[in-house]
């Protein structure tokens, strides 16, 4: 066992001396040591309930004959950092996240590991430390948020911010959004429509990295207490067998990941976070990927914020299990799983309880998946739309750009009603370094759409979307304005073409123009400190997904 580096032989009594200062056993020194790695905090409603949930995943790893040793990690909210300050430093907490997972395992060389994440980046941030440390490692990931209620129809965090939007225009009276903000988000978990959070979960399962039925089951649930402690005892099963992550996450299991991402219609940020996870584990994951799966593979669930489906109805009708035996035909189902069976193994006996919810292959929302990867003279290196979530009448659009060099002046733009149908809003300077960070844009999008905008006014970034983000809405445009890209040379009532099922998108301007305004073009400076600073040496474009060079 790896832990024997630290409790056996005469050189490491003063190592078991401040074992047995934790309570340990003479006993237990015979035992694996299990990391339980949870990022529990009083702030994010979607890591509140973990502190249980670490509870059960221990009992698990201790009734099977191991000693279980619980760690934190940090989680960022996205919800709470969004629009302001806060949302520079929600990505690049990815990095710190796998970071100090690896620096815990190694500097204390343990035996395997029970991954505990919920929300946006601490999930695929849990996923590449345990491709980078490859140790024995298994995820439970939170689970979802029980969707609120107000007025009689199902709502969640999202349901706030287009309100707001709505207070703004004079179609909603504060009375009424502080209603709604009573009852949006009733308690524990992450959000609760297939946003980031939720899309990530999916992924884990779908990876084949957490036990089936785990990302659908919720935060309060009776069976993710029931999961967790199947976790604890499946992580000591893992290291019995000597099943690493990279048995696991191999090629075709990132393929089965993206194409159940897509049957979701799940959020654009796994094309940021799926090929950082694969770089960790020694696999090219460009975006070229995703557009030639989402080409031949349906979209099966209409998901909130696109469609009208929650976690709930998600969860009721099968989960990720359910949607994964429609998709059977296009799945790798020899790839491994932490249940020591095979993906076929594992849906020989799956029922689909719903096929509204989870729709057949051959009676889909749409013939296509969630995601297209847009390319042209504004992001030759491409850019990324939830297709799944644009209205039909916005698959083809062209209009004059309206250009800001930041989020917060788009925002006040659009919600004083400057923004016109038509309009196509260009935010640029929020890529990885020009954010820093690729903030997400949130709240333009929601001020989109509670203005009614959403059918007429398209947005394109180099910034990021929310998993919550719907309507014409392209990011991750790449290169970035910071480095140059050609995003930084559009200017106001610039004509842009977009056509998504083309997977277009133009500015009309000549090669000749773009190079005048080239030679006139200068980098912004910037005035950072810390991590960001740092962070922003180091940091790849977008497309590279974001990670750490």
């Amino acid at each position: 066992m790896r832990s024997d580096s630290i409790k056996k032989g005469l050189e490491r009594a003063p190592h078991r001396a401040l074992l047995h200062a934790c309570g340990l056993t003479s006993e237990d020194f015979e035992k694996p040591f299990v990391a339980v790695i949870n990022s529990y905090n009083e702030i994010v409603p979607g890591h509140i309930h973990l502190r249980r949930l670490a509870e059960e995943v221990k009992k698990g790893i201790s009734n099977s004959g191991g000693v279980p040793f619980e760690m934190n990690t940090m989680a960022i909210c996205d919800g709470l950092a969004m629009g302001h300050d806060g949302m520079h430093y929600s990505l690049p907490s990815r990095e710190i996240i796998a970071d100090s997972i690896e620096l815990w395992v190694q500097a204390h060389a343990l035996d395997g590991m029970v991954l505990i994440p919920s929300c946006d980046k601490v999930v695929p941030g849990h996923l590449m430390a345990a491709a980078r440390v490859n140790i024995p490692s298994i995820a439970i990931t939170g689970g979802p948020m029980k969707p609120g209620k107000f007025h009689g129809e199902n709502a969640d965090v999202i349901t706030v911010f287009e309100a707001m939007s709505k207070t703004a225009a004079g179609m909603m009276t504060l009375e009424e959004l502080g209603s709604l903000e009573q009852v949006a988000c009733p308690g524990a978990g992450s959000c609760a429509g297939m946003f980031t959070a939720n899309t990530m979960a999916c992924v884990t399962e779908a990876l084949g990295m957490s036990l089936p039925g785990c990302a659908t089951a919720h935060a309060v649930d009776n069976k993710k207490m029931d999961l967790a402690f199947e976790t604890g005892k499946q992580a000591m099963q893992l290291i019995e067998r000597g099943t690493l992550p990279l048995d696991i996450m191999t090629e075709d299991a990132f393929s089965n990941a993206i194409i159940v991402d897509l049957a979701l219609g799940g959020s654009t940020n796994t094309a940021l976070h799926l090929p950082a996870i694969a770089h960790e584990a020694g696999i090219d994951l460009g975006l070229k990927v995703f557009d030639e799966l989402s080409k031949v593979t349906p979209h099966l669930c209409n998901m909130r914020p696109g469609g009208p489906f929650t976690m709930e109805d998600l969860d009721k009708a099968g989960g990720i299990p359910a949607v994964m035996k429609w998709l059977e035909p296009k799945l790798f189902r020899k790839a491994l799983t932490v249940s020591d069976k095979t993906l076929g193994e594992n849906l020989k006996n799956v029922n689909i309880a719903n096929n509204e919810v989870i729709r057949p292959l051959n009676r889909p929302v749409h013939s296509e998946g969630g995601i297209a990867i847009l390319k042209g003279n504004i992001a030759p290196g491409g850019a990324i739309v939830k297709r799944t979530a644009v209205n039909e009448n916005m698959l083809v659009h062209e209009g004059p750009a309206r250009v800001f060099d930041g989020e917060e002046d788009a925002v006040a733009a659009i919600l004083n009603g400057c923004i016109k149908k038509g309009d196509i809003v260009v935010i640029r300077y929020e890529g990885p370094k020009g954010g820093p960070g690729m903030p997400e844009m949130l709240v333009p999008t929601s001020a989109i759409a509670g203005m009614g905008l959403s059918d007429s006014v398209a947005l394109i970034t180099d910034g990021r979307f929310s998993g919550g983000t719907r309507g014409s809405c392209i990011g991750h445009i790449s290169p970035e304005a910071f480095e140059g890209g050609p995003i930084a040379l559009i200017k106001d009532e610039d004509i842009i073409s977009i056509n998504i099922p083309a997977r277009l998108i133009e500015a009309e301007l000549s090669e000749g123009e773009l190079e005048q305004r080239r030679k006139k073009w200068s980098q912004p400076k910037q005035k950072l400190s810390g991590y960001l600073a740092r962070y922003i040496k180091h940091v790849s474009s977008a497309d590279k997904g974001g990670i750490l060079r």
